[in-house]
């Protein structure tokens, strides 16, 4: 097969690529397989990564991380998510890497100097975001979890959904509002964010968690969770009271591109498989591969993926030159065509393999139904179109 290194990377990316790449050489197919099945989190991989602090990408050198920026977080997760990993295995990394950045650009200096050294090696995670609710889904502002001051403490009371990895995180961030949103004039107003101590708020049955049962991403679990009088100190407020719904924001679409290059390498991973069988298996005499219905859905795929790949790493290499509106734009360009391109590729994928494109043993439902997620998270395609249509093509806001 041709290869797909169509993108051309920086040295430092190379570095990253072949360095995480050679890691994820360790953990096979069978593996994630195996765990998706069993609805297991990774824990050899992620401590494999760890152990080499690569959950301290982005984190600066000051408090033992990498230093890297987005250029690099979309080579190394590409590389994780293409591997074999899919979507999900890299989904069980990103976290632990983005939750940290309010920390970073917002937390006390006490508080970094001591946390964030132990997330950098590994030894605490921080691999839980608790944002969205029931009623309040993707208009992440209408959220009623409300957090009040009690002397040196807020007081956490709501309930959370699809927060996921808090079985497997030491602390989780967590948004909650200090003011009502009837009393801010602005309704991204009087939103805060705060460190969680997971293990604390069980010994105290503050936290309360009902897994979902979810077809995707089985390496991932996701909760919903009621935070009953939750008592956490108010030294471990992020940043300013009532600006938290900003500090979400910042950095926000550096992450999306890093999702998009995840999704891509999904989708390039689930066009390899689809390729291997169709050269492999033969009916009638020739292999499938040699009929244009199998060949032309699977060359589409890889066409599609090669432009959101292009447009994604390029956007990456540019993310500090732009204003936030631009950045927002290629951000929501990238996941859109990314999350397309996947889904399309790993149904051909599927389609390939005619009965056994749903046997587990294939991999290649997997892919499909992780493709279909990301037409979903972060954000979904609406929300990305909408962002399009409003700052860059200027058409009147839809919602």
């Amino acid at each position: 097969m041709v290869a797909t290194d169509t993108v051309q990377l920086t040295d430092r990316q190379r570095e990253v690529r072949d360095a995480v790449g050679d890691i994820c050489d360790e953990f096979d197919a069978a593996y994630w397989r195996e765990h998706d099945a069993e609805g297991q989190y990774p824990h050899e991989f992620v401590n494999a990564l760890a152990e080499e602090g690569w959950l301290g990408v982005l984190l600066p050198e000051e408090y033992g991380g990498k230093g890297y920026g987005t250029e690099e977080a979309v080579a190394m997760m590409y590389t994780i998510a293409r591997s074999g990993a899919g979507f999900s295995g890299a989904q069980t990394v990103h976290a632990a890497i983005y939750n940290s950045a309010p920390l970073v650009n917002y937390g006390g200096e006490e508080l970094k100097a001591d946390l964030l050294p132990r997330v950098a090696s590994g030894d605490a995670w921080i691999q839980c975001f608790s944002l969205t609710e029931p009623k309040a889904g993707s208009e992440s502002t209408a959220i009623e979890t409300e957090a009040v001051r009690d002397g040196d403490e807020y007081v956490i009371n709501g309930e959370k959904l699809w927060t996921s990895r808090i079985d497997v995180s030491d602390y989780l961030v967590l948004a909650a509002r200090t003011t009502p949103r009837e009393a801010v004039d602005k309704k991204t107003e009087g939103v805060s964010l705060f460190l969680v101590d997971i293990e604390r708020g069980h010994d105290d049955d503050s936290i309360h968690l009902e897994e979902i049962d979810k077809t995707a991403s089985g390496v991932v679990s996701s909760f919903r969770v009621t935070y009953d009088d939750l008592r956490v100190p108010a030294d471990r407020l992020i940043g300013v009271e009532d600006e938290g719904f900003y500090q979400v924001l910042d950095g926000l679409n550096e992450e999306r591109l890093v999702i998009a290059a995840e999704t891509v390498g999904l989708g390039e991973l689930a066009v390899k498989k689809g390729v291997d069988y169709a050269n492999d298996r033969e009916v009638f005499g020739r292999a499938i591969g040699q009929n244009q219905a199998i060949q032309h859905p699977l060359a589409a795929g890889h066409a599609r993926l090669q432009a959101a790949k292009q447009f994604t790493f390029a956007a990456a290499k540019r993310t500090g030159d732009e204003d936030r509106k631009a950045i927002g734009a290629w951000a929501n360009t990238a996941k859109y065509l990314a999350a397309e391109a996947a889904f399309e590729a790993a149904d051909a994928a599927v389609q390939a393999h005619g009965g056994r494109g749903v046997d587990r043993a294939y991999d290649v439902e997997r892919y499909l139904r992780e493709a279909r997620l990301t037409r979903l998270v972060p954000v979904t395609q609406e929300l990305a179109l909408n962002y399009l249509g409003e700052n860059v093509l200027e058409l009147p806001r839809s919602y």
